[in-house]
């Protein structure tokens, strides 16, 4: 695997972990933990790699 593609993999997984603790953090509104699961479903595949 090239390089980049491994960085890209490392920045998806960073950005999907930020996302989970931010999910994990949220109390209080249920429609910015749903924003946070939507915006978490393309990064997941993406380090899945499904298309």
């Amino acid at each position: 695997m090239p390089l980049i593609m491994i960085l890209y993999y490392i920045i998806c997984a960073y950005i999907a972990g930020m996302l989970v603790w931010n999910f994990i953090r949220e109390k209080k509104s249920v429609n910015d933990m749903l924003l946070y699961l939507l915006v978490m479903i393309p990064l997941v595949l993406r380090i899945l790699r499904v298309k």
